[in-house]
């Protein structure tokens, strides 16, 4: 496999990966608010959205904090940016607003905030220690810092024996490609007891379903654009690509087919007082 890196955002910016983001929410939206739900998020929180992307957690966090609370989503994206920015505009939300940038490079206010929240983003970060402390820094005393992101085990697709039992290792692949770690849940335990951090969750999530079910759906969405991808970048190649590709496409005509989404690991921590 081809070990070149690349800057970029694996998973782009624009058009297509904001409609598969909102679909995406609809499948895993639930999970997050579980999160929310037995962190306490309420009324007159003040929270941080890291990697807000089009706003769609931001949006949620907004209903949850109310008037009396404020929520900022950071995202470096402009295009997501002026997604969000339209909707807060249409809703009229005064309490609600966007700051341009990646979380190391951000002015962020120091011991400000009741929560600090991160989904698939902390995988993606080529540093993961520089990019925690910066947020461990806007935490106030007492404050939650919440990820939700891979631990990459897990994914399959039932009944097994064909090339897409390989897939695993080649998104593992396409995420080191991109100086990313497909592990990083894994090592938010250590940083935590390491900067003050009371770790208070540590809860695995896995979906499953078959070709008519949400979780399928979301796969779908995400393999049938970037496995050509993977392949354009050569982190596989063209004729496996079409192996993976052909494989894919028959479970999903197959109505006994089962996709089992890959581990998401909900971590969340509180700042001791000092």
């Amino acid at each position: 496999m081809n070990q070149a890196k690349n800057k970029d955002y694996l998973l782009g910016i624009n058009q297509s990966e904001l409609e598969r983001l909102r679909f995406q929410q609809t499948v895993w939206g639930p999970v997050t608010n579980s999160l929310f739900d037995r962190i306490g998020v309420t009324t007159g929180w003040r929270c941080l959205d890291v990697g807000a992307g089009p706003g769609l957690v931001s949006s949620e966090l907004r209903t949850r904090v109310g008037e009396g609370g404020e929520v900022t989503a950071l995202e470096p994206g402009e295009f997501y940016r002026g997604t969000f920015a339209q909707e807060i505009e249409n809703r009229r939300w005064t309490n609600v607003r966007i700051i341009n940038g990646p979380a190391e490079e951000a002015a962020l206010p120091e011991g400000h905030y009741d929560l600090v929240f991160i989904r698939w983003v902390a995988s993606f970060v080529p540093d993961l220690e520089k990019f925690m402390l910066r947020l461990f820094t806007a935490l106030r005393p007492g404050g939650v810092i919440a990820i939700q992101d891979y631990y990459y085990e897990g994914l399959a697709l039932h009944p097994r024996g064909g090339p897409w039992d390989r897939m695993p290792d080649v998104v593992r692949a396409y995420y080191r490609y991109g100086n990313g770690d497909p592990y990083v849940s894994g090592k938010l335990p250590a940083l935590f007891r390491e900067h003050g951090i009371r770790l208070t969750e540590f809860h695995p999530t896995q979906l499953a379903g078959g070709p008519d079910s949400g979780v399928f759906g979301w796969a779908d969405r995400f393999f049938t654009v970037y496995t050509p991808i993977m392949a354009e970048k050569g982190v596989i190649t063209q004729h496996q690509a079409k192996e993976l590709m052909a494989d894919w496409v028959a479970h999903r005509n197959n109505p006994d087919a089962i996709f089992f989404s890959p581990i998401v690991v909900d971590v969340a921590g509180v700042l001791e007082k000092k």
